[in-house]
């Protein structure tokens, strides 16, 4: 007789039940197993001490946009570098425009500066429009307009 409860014992096989000779393995003595994709893309078992290391994922990149201008450079020009530099270079540069002006006489400068207007001028044409209108009106008639 079965020492299953009766509502089981249908399904028992009959005769003594098998013993198995191998010992019994706990969830904590072994690594988990995890499944590794292999060459052609399958999952793999595999034991988790056993497994690759994963790959590790890079930084984040830093995506807040650049000053426009450089930081140190604006500190030089807000201490007064970058004005002295500003000036020298406007005043070289007006100094070299006044030298060409200068060697030019006053004389010929106002002359040639006539004659520029002059040309200018004589180039342009000259149109001039006008227009007469003449309106009779009667007492017995409609207005009539002639051009």
């Amino acid at each position: 007789m079965s020492a299953l409860p009766e509502q089981y014992q249908r399904f028992a096989p009959p005769g003594p039940r098998p013993t198995y000779p191998a010992t019994v393995e706990l969830r904590d003595e072994h690594d988990p197993i995890v499944y590794i994709p292999d060459a052609y893309g399958q999952l793999v078992p595999m034991r988790k001490s056993q497994a690759p290391q994963p790959m590790p994922r890079p930084e984040p990149r830093d995506l807040t946009p650049q000053p426009l201008f450089d930081p140190l450079a604006q500190r030089m020009v807000g201490g007064g570098i970058g004005a002295g530099a500003a000036g020298a270079g406007l005043g070289w540069g007006f100094g070299q425009a006044a030298a060409g002006i200068a060697t030019i006489g006053g004389t010929t400068m106002v002359v040639a500066m006539l004659a520029l207007y002059l040309i200018a001028r004589a180039g342009r044409p000259s149109v001039r429009v006008e227009q007469t209108v003449h309106q009779h009106a009667s007492w017995f008639s409609t207005n009539r307009v002639e051009m």
